[in-house]
């Protein structure tokens, strides 16, 4: 098995073989608490105009995300796993738009095969990879706003690929001290309301999913990411 760390939009640009879009802090934290809070399928886009649009067609849908950390005036939640867990989400579709994760997912156009990646569900990726045996596999760090290395995408990436190879390294310290890097916007007062400190709280915690969620681009060129217990 053939492994390949990448970046950003270009990253996901290149990506062959199984393919697995990383964004820790936040989006695919929060999707996969959305699913948890009940969501019968998400639909990510790239574009705030097209999200509204999805939101039309589908009757019984919430609309979550974000640009520059903000949640987009005129939807329902921000891209904050801290929101996502508060909501009665049972049964509604997801439509949700970041700054990186989904235009990652958006332009995977040449893998095989896509997942979303993040700490709290990174054993089943690694399950699910070995499971299906590809040659190759893309990890994808997209890094914060998709144009600045992100030390959680990356060391995300690299604790996924240690697994897929059987390197025993312990992370949980350079997980826990991403609060003084990457993590520190979190604790920052100012960002209280759209960044609060339960955010990274809930983002690094490892291994809480035991499911992976899979892209399958749709007709509109968005995609639809669905649930697999692993």
């Amino acid at each position: 098995m053939k492994i390949e760390i990448l970046e950003f939009v270009e990253g996901a640009g290149k990506a062959t073989g199984l393919t697995v879009i990383i964004d820790v802090f936040r989006a695919f934290s929060v999707a996969c608490y959305a699913f948890e809070a009940g969501a019968a399928r998400l639909i990510a886009t790239g574009d705030i105009d097209e999200a509204f649009e999805l939101q039309k067609r589908y009757r019984n849908s919430v609309l979550v995300g974000e640009r520059n950390e903000r949640k987009v005036e005129g939807f329902d939640y921000g891209n904050s796993p801290t929101e996502i867990i508060k909501a009665n989400l049972e049964g509604k579709t997801v439509i949700q738009t970041t700054t990186a994760g989904t235009r990652g997912l958006i332009d995977a156009c040449n893998a095989g095969m896509v997942i979303t990646g993040s700490f709290v569900n990174a054993g089943a990726v690694v399950r699910y990879i070995k499971k299906m045996k590809p040659d190759k596999v893309s990890l994808v760090a997209m890094g914060y706003r998709a144009s600045v290395s992100a030390e959680e995408d990356l060391l995300c990436a690299e604790m996924i690929s240690a697994m897929l190879i059987g390197e025993k390294i312990n992370f949980e310290k350079r997980i826990s001290d991403l609060r003084f890097t990457s993590g520190k916007r979190f604790f920052i007062p100012e960002n209280l309301y759209h960044c609060p400190p339960t955010d990274f709280f809930l983002c690094t915690m490892t291994n809480r999913f035991s499911f992976i969620l899979k892209a399958t681009r749709r007709f509109d060129n968005n995609i639809d990411l669905s649930r697999t217990d692993i």
